[in-house]
């Protein structure tokens, strides 16, 4: 069946649909992995987006049922060169064509990665279409302009109802749910924590009320500032001397509860191949990363300080508190599959609630 990708601008691209019939709508952006398609697609950080590989052949090793990133898929669409039609790999349960129509993903293959990337890297980011049922691209562009004029709450999408908890004999950690990844959970398991998981809007009253050796703040889709209600407890948690962890969106709201600004990249950083130096030691690793929007370095408050930076841009990958055990990064330590660099930051999380704990 033929599909058609529109994007704001008026640029389009003619190719072959896979998985669900239908149009997705989102903001379009391009992957740099050359594995982790089936994490990618159940990342509840890209709710809302219409994800490109850059990688010319996706689905060779399949699918499987241990390498989801959430309950469900959450990618709006997804854009590839080639999808493999003869999948190899001990561990795979299901072909990628059936793994996409059964998740209700719409999908085009066949069209130019390497021309949609470089108009990305030129014009930006922007909202676009994916349609199996309609080729008129005027049509699709008046479409386009009404999806934009209605935001969604991207995180209350992904984030949980209710709290629950994970039995462990370790530190206990309240986890705050923006739409976190399964392995930011499998890697505190790891650790032995015992973890309550929040609702993303909870209080800082309900968090305390469950005497948290820390507290960690999830990663999660879309724009920050769209979520400014939950400001006031990451503030007031941040200053409760419990050490306090964010990744990625919860790196990005930590700086806003302290005061600081936040800007949209151009094009964003995604993908498993992202250089990050550590300021404290002079190090560099190659780290994982799905951010839209970056932290303003420029004025930074008293008492904060930078920890890391992107090697590519000099954008934020990292802040920390002087007086307080509070310290963001805005990559992924718990990145599967990807560079196992930055796991150090769950063991130095760990490390700092039971010196918190035994002090």
């Amino acid at each position: 069946m033929k599909a058609v990708l529109v994007l704001k601008d008026g640029t389009y691209f003619t190719g072959e649909s896979f998985g669900a019939e239908g149009e997705c709508y989102g903001e379009i952006v391009f992957n740099t992995s050359m594995t982790g398609y089936q994490e990618i697609t159940t990342d509840p950080s890209y709710n809302g987006q219409i994800v490109c590989m850059t990688y010319p052949l996706i689905g060779n090793y399949g699918m499987n049922n241990e390498d989801l990133e959430s309950y469900k898929a959450h990618a709006e669409g997804f854009i590839v060169k080639e999808l493999c039609e003869t999948h190899s790999n001990f561990r795979a349960t299901m072909d990628p064509y059936s793994y996409f129509l059964e998740n209700g993903i719409v999908g085009i293959k066949g069209i130019d990665t390497r021309a949609l990337t470089r108009h990305i890297r030129s014009h930006g980011s922007m909202f676009g279409v994916i349609s199996t049922k309609s080729g008129n691209v005027s049509e699709l562009l008046g479409k386009i302009n009404e999806k934009e004029k209605f935001p969604r709450n991207l995180v209350e999408e992904v984030s949980i109802g209710e709290k629950y908890h994970i039995c462990g004999e370790g530190p206990h950690v309240c986890l705050v749910d923006f739409g976190s990844k399964n392995n930011i959970v499998r890697s505190l398991k790891e650790r032995n924590c015992s973890i309550t998981v929040f609702p993303y809007n909870s209080s800082y009253e309900e968090i305390m009320a469950s005497r948290p050796d820390g507290i960690l703040l999830s990663n999660g889709p879309g724009d920050p500032r769209d979520i400014g209600e939950v400001i006031p407890a990451i503030k007031a948690l941040a200053v409760s001397g419990i050490p306090l962890l964010g990744i990625c969106l919860g790196h990005q709201l930590l700086a806003l509860s302290l005061g600081m600004e936040i800007y949209k990249l151009k094009f964003g950083h995604h993908g498993g191949n992202h250089p990050v130096k550590d300021l404290t030691t002079g190090k560099c690793h190659i780290t994982s990363q799905n951010h839209n929007y970056a932290v303003k370095l420029d004025k930074m408050p008293k008492g904060v300080e930078a920890t890391h930076v992107n090697v590519n841009d000099g954008t934020s990958e990292g802040i920390r508190l002087k007086d307080y055990p509070v310290y963001s990064i805005q990559y992924h330590p718990e990145a599967a599959p990807g560079p196992g660099d930055s796991a150090y930051i769950f063991d130095d999380f760990v490390k700092l609630m039971r010196e918190d704990k035994n002090a």
